[in-house]
């Protein structure tokens, strides 16, 4: 009988070494472009040093609250609890594989039943007690053994939503990053036009001022008077506007900073020059674009995770072997409870296997494949995103560098325009209005450069983002507080790198 046990013990331990049931995962295949469709006229360069993009701007303020952002802001907090709650998941999901152990001990007084069956319809002798304490002691073990790998794709799936949430991570941090540098290139571009209006308000009451003199002394009408003073209305309308757009701005650094509203503004409301764009801009080759955005690789994962989980659903249809055992001591008396002849033991396998569920188990299969085939249209568009964005980006960084010289040259056509026509008015060569309209055009052209300047910076920004800068400077950084993944969530279940091949497939769902 022992020899049984331990062949039949030693069949399904190979057996549980067999093949997994549903599809192998097999990354898809993609084909990229060998450059960019849009020409690198705007100063970018098929390098792809991003790791630390920030720094191109050469503006220390802007260095320190990147730092910041990274220690303290609470989505990537968020995000590094789901790592770790990942990990933990798949760790469970690897516990699963191997036995159970359960250590148990009671005692119980009990009291049997004089006319139970047979014993009950027995003749007994006088004096046979059937009041007893009952002393137990000892360990119950199991082990599933996963002959037809739903564990083992359970640990699959498990691995590649690790892996996934990892990616999410740094695609929190990148979002984080890019944000910071929006809101804090729109202040300083607000704190900018804002130094505009005001100086154009101050020229405008000193143009005011003259028309008003003027008009005293009968040299002006009083249309000169009103035009002039609601050309300077106009003007510092604009003030309250730019004024609460640097608030907001702000507070929206302040948030992103995990920092209390207010606890920047003595920082950031000292008005400082908007940062001046690098000279040099590295963009990378298209092939190295989906090895480096987060959401890409993430999306990728998540579809592995969809693909494993199909096996998952699969491996129910089969039957489940496991190996049983118990081993301890049972007494009815505590002087004898550890003695030889108290002890017990039980040893066995078990196969369960259901026979019926009204379908259930082929319908979550179904569900499977469905959310498969859900994965991978995420990964397709995920991918197709990622260029586009990527083209979108350097199309608009440099049609707006191209604006900007055109609007520069308005602002210093327009300077000398308000020139000629104070020039000739005070001759008494040309009426009023042409003043007006000049100092409306100088102060429309100044404020529409200062708005290029922060449309090129923020260009440049969304440009970085879509390339899938930033995280990399900072991944390993105990400043930034997120866990860290181990060889498994690196390496092991790192995304396999088939780019480049042919074009994407649709992975097998048979």
């Amino acid at each position: 009988m022992n020899n049984r046990i331990t062949l039949i013990s030693l069949a399904l331990i190979a057996l549980a070494a067999g093949c997994a049931v549903g599809p192998n995962y097999h990354a898809p295949q993609l084909t990229t472009p060998a450059q960019w469709s849009e020409p690198l006229t705007a100063g970018e360069t098929n390098a792809a040093a991003l790791a630390d993009w920030w720094q191109g701007f050469r503006d220390p303020e802007l260095d320190s609250l990147m730092a910041r952002a990274v220690r303290s802001n609470l989505d990537l907090r968020a995000a590094g609890a789901r790592v770790r709650e990942a990990r933990a998941q798949y760790g469970g999901s690897t516990a699963d594989l191997w036995p159970t152990v359960d250590g148990s001990g009671s005692y119980a007084r009990t009291l049997e039943s004089k006319h139970q069956p047979v014993l009950g319809s027995l003749p007994l002798p006088a004096g046979v007690p059937f009041e007893n304490n009952v002393y137990r002691g000892g360990f119950d073990a199991s082990w599933e053994l996963d002959v037809f790998g739903g564990k083992r794709r359970a640990v699959e799936a498990a691995g590649a939503q690790w892996s996934a949430s990892n990616f999410s991570r740094r695609d929190v941090l990148i979002t984080v990053l890019g944000d910071v540098a929006n809101n804090y290139v729109q202040l300083r571009s607000d704190q900018q036009r804002l130094t505009i209006a005001k100086e154009n308000i101050k020229a405008q009451e000193s143009s005011l001022a003259i028309t008003r003199d003027r008009f005293a002394k009968g040299l002006a009408r009083e249309l000169d008077v009103e035009q002039a003073a609601t050309v300077l209305a106009t003007t510092r309308a604009d003030v309250p506007t730019l004024e609460s757009s640097i608030q907001t701005a702000t507070h929206r650094v302040e948030l992103l900073l995990g920092q209390e509203t207010g606890s920047l503004a003595m920082e950031l409301n000292q008005a400082s020059p908007l940062p001046p764009q690098p000279p040099v801009v590295p963009v990378g080759l298209p092939s190295e674009l989906l090895l480096r955005r987060p959401d890409v690789r993430s999306a990728e994962r998540q579809l592995a995770a969809a693909t494993a989980n199909i096996g998952v659903a699969k491996a129910d249809l089969f039957p489940k072997f496991s190996l049983t055992g118990a081993a301890g001591f049972e007494s009815v008396s505590a002087s004898d409870w550890f003695t030889a002849g108290s002890r017990m033991w039980s040893l066995g396998p078990t196969v369960q296997w259901r026979i019926f569920d009204a379908g259930r188990i082929r319908a979550n299969i179904q569900v499977q494949n469905a959310r498969q085939e859900e994965a991978l249209a995420t990964y397709e568009n995920t991918v197709l995103t990622a260029f586009a964005e990527v083209e979108n980006g350097l199309v608009q960084y440099a049609k707006e560098q191209n604006r900007r010289r055109s609007l520069a040259a308005a602002a210093t056509s327009s300077q000398r325009s308000l020139a000629i026509a104070n020039k000739l008015y005070a001759n008494g060569l040309t009426d009023f209005l042409q003043v007006l309209d000049a100092e409306r055009s100088l102060y429309q052209a100044q404020d529409e450069l200062a708005q290029s300047d922060r449309a090129i910076s923020m260009n440049l920004i969304a440009l970085y983002k879509a390339l899938g800068g930033g995280w990399e400077a900072l991944e390993a950084s105990p400043a930034a507080g997120l866990a860290q993944g181990s060889a498994i969530g690196k390496k092991a279940f790192a995304p396999p790198l088939p780019w480049a091949i042919r074009s994407i497939e649709p992975v097998s769902t048979n």
